[in-house]
């Protein structure tokens, strides 16, 4: 059973928390956005504020995007692109008809990495499998895919508290947006939700969080430009605790302006998160963008070395026409992929299904 709950058994409320006293607006110098670097002297006391949406906005909220028909979707460019010719070169042969080599070639083309592609063929070569070259390779790619909870959803371990998911990865990948989109995916469940700009150093992060916020229907805390990050989702799993809110979902930094190590920022988070909560681990998320392949496994296993990431979203899979970079990292990592992006939408975020996708590819 998920851990959703809610004191005294109340609905889900998008109502305001309270909050902090008016402050006026931060009027940002020209040029923030490519080179700004905040003094922590200018944020001894940084401002709270809290934006809340209206309440029919989650009434609005549209419903999630069905597993096997976002993944079909999709998945159009892969099928078109390195599945269509891998499908070519393995349709209709004995086990030793294909050649192999392009076979290998194909799938390193593919997204999925040289050292696995090579890895692949060997196994599905020694399996001489009666279905054939294509069922031996689809079942050693359907092996690489880690197993998992099919009703997986964030819980808490702590009674009383909320479960917390930082969303991590580095800038440009989505993260924002992917935020945008768990919250309005969970307030569509019925769950309660409050949104931690903890992003605290990119110059729009926090105002882009409001912003989906507002669509999604939820309340965001959010300090100054520069404040400490730790100290935002301190206040946010407070607010969650007193409200009795279902759900935290933490932005953080892809990059930092100042020369504080990234990686030590986010550990400090995690600590904040285990004070405040003790005992209740977050799920670590990282965003990945499906278009930067073998780059983007690079800063996974950067991340998940860091700070132990408990799942992957892949974003943008429906922009790309190389989909193996799944298998790679599942592959690479241990760790599952629990979303991919597949549309612009707010409902395009499909959780994902090993069988549904490995079917998809292989229509």
């Amino acid at each position: 059973m998920p851990f959703w709950r809610r004191r005294n058994d109340e609905p889900a409320s998008t109502e305001a928390i309270e909050p902090a006293p008016p402050q006026p607006e931060a009027v940002e110098p020209a040029g923030v956005e490519a080179g700004w670097e905040p003094d922590p002297a200018d944020f001894d006391d940084p401002v709270r504020s809290e934006v809340p949406a209206p309440a029919e906005l989650a009434a609005e909220t549209p419903p999630t995007t069905t597993v096997g028909a976002g993944l079909d979707a999709g998945l159009q460019r892969t099928r078109g692109g390195f599945m269509s010719r891998l499908r070519g070169l393995l349709g209709g042969g004995e086990i030793g008809g294909p050649s192999w080599d392009e076979v290998e070639e194909t799938l390193i083309a593919g997204d999925v990495g040289a050292a696995l592609a090579i890895e692949l063929v060997e196994r599905a070569r020694a399996r001489r499998d009666p279905g054939g070259p294509e069922a031996a390779i689809r079942a050693e790619l359907a092996a690489l895919l880690v197993p998992r909870d099919p009703d997986w959803t964030p819980h808490s371990a702590v009674p009383g508290g909320p479960a917390v998911v930082l969303v991590v990865g580095v800038n440009g990948t989505g993260k924002t947006t992917t935020i945008g989109k768990l919250a309005s995916r969970y307030v569509g469940e019925g769950h309660s939700v409050i949104l931690a700009a903890a992003d605290t150093f990119r110059a729009a992060a926090i105002e882009q969080l409001r912003i989906w916020a507002d669509r999604a229907g939820v309340p965001v805390v959010a300090h100054a430009p520069g404040a400490d990050p730790g100290a935002v989702v301190y206040d946010a799993l407070d607010a969650a605790i007193a409200r009795g809110a279902d759900l935290v979902i933490a932005d953080t930094a892809g990059r930092l302006h100042t020369r504080t190590n990234l990686m030590d920022e986010l550990a400090k988070v995690r600590r904040i998160i285990d004070k405040r909560l003790p005992g209740g681990t977050p799920e670590t998320l990282f965003i990945l963008d499906a278009t930067t392949g073998q780059n983007g496994l690079a800063q996974a296993k950067a991340f998940h070395e860091a700070v132990g990431l408990t799942g992957i979203v892949l974003t943008k899979l429906d922009s790309t026409a190389k989909g193996g970079i799944v298998f790679a990292i599942e592959d690479a990592l241990g760790v599952p992929v629990r979303f991919v992006g597949v549309g612009e939408g707010v409902a395009d975020l499909v959780a994902f299904d090993p069988e549904a996708f490995v079917a998809a590819l292989f229509a």
